[in-house]
């Protein structure tokens, strides 16, 4: 399926600083333009989730991780070409982002993502994007986007049209913190 439509429509909202409901490269999430404190604040409001639980954001190179990081240990790149499965990196040190993007202690979790549909958005709109579960907080993270609820539907300026007939079931991303270039696992 051709997905230039909603490539439009995306940049579009998140350049206005707009909420899209979009598959990843794992689950479908909700997203905004990462370097918006207001934007940010707007995907807070939808989950109804507490601002500080930091969110994740999605970028399409390693480049883009050592742009929004300070002192990045290069190692972890080398992990992460070696994994099968889409793995979230917890980074200490973000810099450029939303001030309420961040964990209280200045780490971000960045995952690069693969996924054709993303790796356009994030290319065009030229900044990283926010990603976070398509649910109110608590509830559980829709394995697909028929498990999307209507109130989440109901709550972003577009929602993504491409991939909305996947049924297998998606599953989270892995996570990790890479300390002093050493992997330590958040989730599996």
């Amino acid at each position: 399926m051709d997905f230039q439509h909603d490539l439009e429509q995306c940049l579009k909202v998140l350049e206005e600083g707009g909420l899209i409901l979009y598959p990843t490269d794992t689950i479908w999430g909700i997203g905004c333009d990462a370097t918006n404190s207001a934007a940010v604040q707007k995907v807070y409001a939808l989950k109804q989730r507490h601002d500080e639980k930091a969110l994740i954001i999605l970028v399409a190179e390693e480049r883009d991780v050592l742009k929004y990081v300070a002192g990045a240990d290069l190692a972890v790149f080398d992990y992460l070409q070696q994994t099968n499965k889409p793995t979230t990196v917890i980074y200490d040190g973000a810099i450029g982002l939303a001030d309420n993007l961040t964990g209280k202690d200045g780490s971000i979790g960045i995952r690069i993502c693969q996924e054709p549909f993303c790796r356009h958005l994030i290319k065009r709109f030229r900044k990283p994007i926010v990603s976070t579960s398509a649910n109110i907080s608590g509830e559980l993270s829709p394995g697909s986007f028929g498990a999307v609820s209507l109130a989440i539907r109901n709550g972003v300026d577009y929602v993504v049209r491409y991939r909305q007939d996947d049924i297998k079931p998606a599953v989270p991303s892995s996570i990790i913190r890479w300390e002093n270039g050493a992997l330590v696992i958040i989730r599996p």
